[in-house]
């Protein structure tokens, strides 16, 4: 019992000595209380002495819907079918017979005058059976096609009607990133439809229109655009015309945040030539080039990497009647810089053969200035190099002694690359082993070059496909 007292003795004496220490920290420790703070809040919007300069795109979208039309057109496409499936699966089945599928599309255009002249994309209407246009305000009317160009993805139509709404043209030229720009027109068959967005890029190539001629220098923007709006008006603030809606980049054929539109003044152009002639008159510098990169740009000892590389002339082309040599960087083009193909051909598809253009060059560590008339691919002669002729399009080399074997022939030239010209317009095709023209063999690339280059009038080609298939064709120059 006595070891029980005396434990709870000393229990009880240190619980009041640890008290006594708690309650005297406690009376010098600090008291914190919560003190009120006043902040000063304010609305969200801007204050009435710092007005907000958003564009108003009210002006710009009414007067633009009134000049923007639904197409719908109406094609065909054939294809050969068996009238039994189990038919084409027999050794000996019959001739198959050709049957007509109706196909509808549908796409947007631009009103470019008063008399009924409409703007739009050359794969909206190609290929077309019927074209109906609708106005903005419901009236119908069968169209024409004047003409199309495929290299620029623009065709011209035309209703018969007077007095309508038209835009103006505008200058793609003076377009500037992150301006703010609409784009009109019908996507998914929902009439006069508008969006806003900026100008993201310039001359952009994303090579969809698949031939090594096509001018492709696309104004990139952020405005919606869908399947229906390829045709409609890309126009600014003030409502001028600056581009014609044409393509999307998207993995699903929907807008995915980036729509392309051909720069008015390539559409201009077109229309232009398409209305005056009945064609298009394309200029032609005549130059085979490289884009410079950084590597490039040190190795030929320039600050940066501007301009474009000559690496070879065609001859008796508009470069090399200009006084343009191999090896010059080509700085500027008129008041454009040129620092790659997209802003070379767009350029030149802005121009006509005869047009005088100031050229600013690089040669030897100096800036030379010079004037160069444009001529056209007409007027431009063959470019011999490294044993081939390249020549209206079409890249000639020597048949190989392969090829010379399979045949039994001791010359002949095949076709191994071809391009937008004269001899793809008479239906030529890869591959072809040109052997005579006008009756009279060609056995060496300087009778080719006479032949082709140095002649006018009509020609007759004569030669064979590597199947055997001989074939004749006969093409003006």
């Amino acid at each position: 019992m006595k070891k029980i007292a005396a434990l709870f003795l000393v229990a009880l004496v240190g619980g009041a000595v640890a008290l006594g220490l708690f309650l005297m920290i406690q009376k010098e420790a600090p008291v914190y209380r919560d003190i009120p703070v006043t902040i000063p809040v304010r609305q969200a919007n801007l204050p009435s002495s710092a007005p907000m300069n958003l564009p108003d795109f009210e002006a710009a979208a009414d007067l633009t819907v009134h000049a923007v039309v639904h197409i719908r057109t109406k094609f065909q496409r054939k294809s050969l079918v068996y009238d039994d499936f189990f038919e084409f699966f027999n050794s000996r089945r019959g001739t198959p017979r050709e049957q007509v599928f109706p196909y509808e599309a549908m796409g947007s255009g631009v009103i470019i005058s008063p008399e009924g002249y409409i703007v739009t994309n050359n794969h909206v209407v190609q290929d077309a059976n019927e074209i109906t246009v609708t106005l903005n305000d419901r009236r119908v009317y069968n169209a024409t096609i004047v003409g199309s160009d495929p290299s620029t993805d623009i065709a011209l139509i035309r209703i018969e009607q007077n007095n309508l709404p038209f835009l103006s043209y505008g200058n793609s030229d003076d377009v500037r990133i992150g301006e703010w720009v609409l784009a009109v027109g019908n996507p998914f068959n929902l009439t006069s439809t508008v969006t806003a967005g900026i100008v993201s890029a310039k001359a952009r190539n994303i090579n969809i229109l698949g031939s090594q001629g096509a001018i492709e220098s696309f104004i990139q923007t952020d405005a919606a655009v869908n399947p229906g709006n390829s045709g409609g008006a890309l126009v600014n603030t003030r409502g001028e015309l600056i581009g014609i809606n044409a393509a999307i980049a998207s993995g699903t054929g929907y807008y995915q945040g980036y729509s392309f539109a051909i720069p008015v003044n390539i559409a201009r152009k077109v229309v232009e030539d398409l209305m005056k002639y009945g064609k298009i008159q394309r200029a032609y510098f005549g130059i085979y080039y490289r884009e410079i990169d950084d590597k490039m740009a040190k190795e030929l000892g320039l600050e940066s990497p501007k301009g474009i590389y000559i690496e070879d002339l065609v001859e008796g082309g508009s470069a090399a009647k200009g006084g343009i040599k191999k090896g010059d960087i080509i700085l500027q083009l008129g008041n454009s810089e040129v620092n790659r193909k997209s802003e070379l051909t767009e350029f030149m598809g802005q121009h006509n053969p005869g047009d005088n253009v100031a050229v600013r060059v690089w040669r030897d560590g100096q800036v030379e200035e010079m004037n160069i008339k444009l001529k056209s691919e007409d007027a431009t002669q063959a470019l011999v190099q490294d044993n081939k002729i390249i020549i209206h399009g079409a890249t000639f080399e020597p048949l190989s002694e392969t090829g010379k074997t399979r045949f039994g022939l001791d010359y002949g030239f095949q076709i191994t690359q071809l391009n937008n010209g004269k001899l793809r317009d008479a239906g030529i095709r890869e591959g072809f082993i040109l052997l005579g023209i006008d009756r009279q063999p060609i056995s060496s690339l300087s009778a080719l070059k006479n032949a082709l280059s140095g002649n006018s009038g009509g020609v007759l080609l004569e030669g064979l496909y590597p199947n055997g298939l001989k074939a004749y064709y006969g093409i003006g120059l």
